[in-house]
């Protein structure tokens, strides 16, 4: 018997001497050591069968051999680390002879950009930025705004009801109803968000949009401070030389109404076959007016002390015509060719 463990430790040293693969570690591991199969472990079972003298010899040099394997195992295993490290340090380390690698920048969204650069215009006139749901109150986004019941609007193939009485907000103007109820005049801010209507994608549509729309109350708010007020905007967003004109429109929360147009950006009104205004030489912009008394009420202000006007517009219809585009669907896309002309 002391012979088969003399030999059997030869084993274990040549074994340990060959590991050079975390696979050799392990067939290592299960041959000598396992508990189920391995042979050391296999030499205890073995002590009841010997005569009672040699049993307390045997058992000891069981265990001499069962520490100098584990600990075999433990240098071979400390040794396949170390050779890791080593191999991930020298992949680590750049060639220099390598051309350079350079991760691209990105940029500001074509609509974030358009966004900010509006909200900075308004802000240079004293405008505050307000913000509010995308899933909104019925009553926020219709009701208070003076939106009948039997308003198309209000159906189900142009919004997205999600029950409740909620549904995904249509236009920004329900913050307006919450500004006025938590602000006391004078009032004049800004609504920049996301809307959502059940639109068909095509070049100029989406169900999902971007608006800004603003909302001016104070005492002696006239439509004259409408017209000096959007006219100013549109020339520094546009460019002082860009024509504006007002004509009647009809919406259900402001009194009188207006759609705003401005001179072709890109023919200026000379070129009969412009694809962007189809030679009309004026783009409607935005709609605006006066803000209806039962809107000022809705949102708990005296229509007889205060007046107001709002105004909205479209930030991805904007961003098409500062640009040039003709799909609306481009800023949605993700194509890193479109974003990389954006820049």
């Amino acid at each position: 018997m002391p012979d088969d463990i003399d030999e059997l430790q030869r084993k274990v040293e040549e074994a340990a001497a060959k590991i050079e693969t975390p696979q050799d570690l392990q067939r290592f591991k299960e041959e000598f050591l396992s508990r189920k199969r391995g042979i050391i472990p296999g030499l205890f079972k073995k002590i009841p069968t010997l005569p009672p003298q040699e049993r307390s010899s045997f058992g000891k040099r069981i265990n001499e051999l069962r520490e100098l394997a584990e600990s075999l195992f433990k240098k071979a295993e400390e040794r396949l680390k170390g050779n890791l490290w080593r191999e991930r340090l020298r992949k680590a380390i750049p060639d220099p002879t390598l051309p350079g690698y350079f991760k691209p920048l990105g940029s500001v969204h074509p609509i974030s950009e358009v966004s900010h650069t509006i909200e900075e215009i308004f802000l240079r006139m004293g405008y505050d930025i307000e913000d509010g749901p995308e899933v909104e109150m019925e009553y926020f986004n219709f009701d208070a705004l003076n939106i009948p019941p039997h308003h198309p609007a209000r159906q189900e193939q142009d919004t997205f009801f999600v029950g409740g009485g909620y549904l995904l907000r249509t236009h920004t103007s329900p913050v307006q109803i919450r500004a006025m109820r938590k602000r006391k005049p004078p009032i004049r801010i800004i609504v920049p968000g996301r809307v959502y209507r059940r639109d068909e994608a095509d070049p100029t549509h989406t169900p999902m949009f971007y608006q800004i729309e603003g909302l001016v109350v104070d005492r002696g708010i006239s439509f004259a401070h409408l017209k000096a007020t959007l006219e100013t905007f549109l020339k520094a967003l546009f460019g002082e030389e860009t024509g504006v004109r007002f004509r009647p429109s009809y919406f259900p929360f402001t009194e009188p109404s207006a759609e705003v147009d401005i001179s072709c950006p890109v023919c200026g009104g000379k070129d009969p076959n412009c694809s962007v205004c189809g030679g009309a030489g004026w783009i409607e912009i935005l709609g605006a007016g006066m803000v209806h008394p039962e809107v000022l009420r809705a949102g708990g202000i005296d229509p007889e002390e205060y007046s107001g006007f709002a105004f909205g517009l479209g930030v991805d219809r904007i961003s098409m015509l500062k640009r040039g585009l003709t799909d609306i669907r481009n800023h949605y896309w993700n194509r890193m060719d479109f974003l990389e002309q954006m820049k």
